[in-house]
């Protein structure tokens, strides 16, 4: 059975991670979180000082790319890699409210994009990957033999996110995330640079009352259909 490069995007929340996650350990693929990439450049923004309320330092940011160094480990205790900021393993700093808020206007920036598109197409050169972000299937593998466009409501994800972080005995407004998540769709939808849209040739899943399992299943069917198994 052929590798193949396994694209998958969609909205915030809509759980990719954990579907792209479940299918690499099913299959012995790569995964690479390049949501998370982008949430390492916010952390080590604000620690840097150089996000102040709504407004970001982008010279400042920008002066600084060349000392972000991202990378990820496989936890053998969770099954999954983690992300390391400059050798720092920050797979819980990462997924902080403040980080959220944050986040898709850092990445919307144009330098910090083309820093991580460069990094991510070096990562997925050798197929056999599984990559899932904002737009993976139509900026940084427009040829990915599988295309994958997740999404779900609003409310929902908000729901799952609310519930993500009172797991982690995290204290958090379920009003304030749904903004949140609303706002987040509405920059990654707008902006000028690889905005948020589905690749024509990509099969839409719309999670919002599917089980982990049941959306586990359904990828895995796509998949072996993808790469030839069936």
């Amino acid at each position: 059975m052929k590798r193949i490069t396994i694209a998958i995007d969609g909205h915030s929340s809509c759980g990719k991670s954990t579907m792209a996650k479940d299918l690499a350990r099913e299959i012995g693929y790569v995964y690479i979180d390049t949501g998370a990439m982008y949430r390492a450049v916010t952390l080590y923004a604000l620690r840097a000082g150089l996000i102040s309320g709504e407004q970001i330092d982008e010279e400042g940011l920008r002066s600084h790319m060349d000392d972000i160094a991202i990378t990820f480990t496989f936890n053998p205790e969770t099954g999954r890699p983690d992300t390391y900021l400059n050798g720092e393993c920050v797979e819980r700093e990462i997924r902080t409210l403040e980080v959220s808020q944050h986040v898709s206007q850092v990445a919307a920036l144009g330098f910090v994009r083309e820093a991580m598109v460069d990094q991510q197409r070096r990562m997925g050169e050798a197929k056999g990957v599984i990559m899932d972000g904002r737009d993976i299937g139509t900026v940084v593998f427009p040829n990915a033999e599988l295309k994958v466009f997740v999404t779900a409501s609003a409310a929902i994800r908000a729901q799952r996110r609310y519930d993500e972080l009172r797991a982690k005995g995290e204290d958090c407004n379920y009003d304030e995330i749904l903004h949140n998540v609303e706002e987040r769709d509405r920059i990654d939808s707008t902006r000028e640079i690889s905005p948020l849209r589905q690749a024509p040739d990509a099969i839409v899943l719309d999670n919002s009352h599917l089980t982990i399992e049941e959306q586990k299943l359904w990828l895995l069917a796509q998949y072996r259909k993808a790469a030839g198994e069936e």
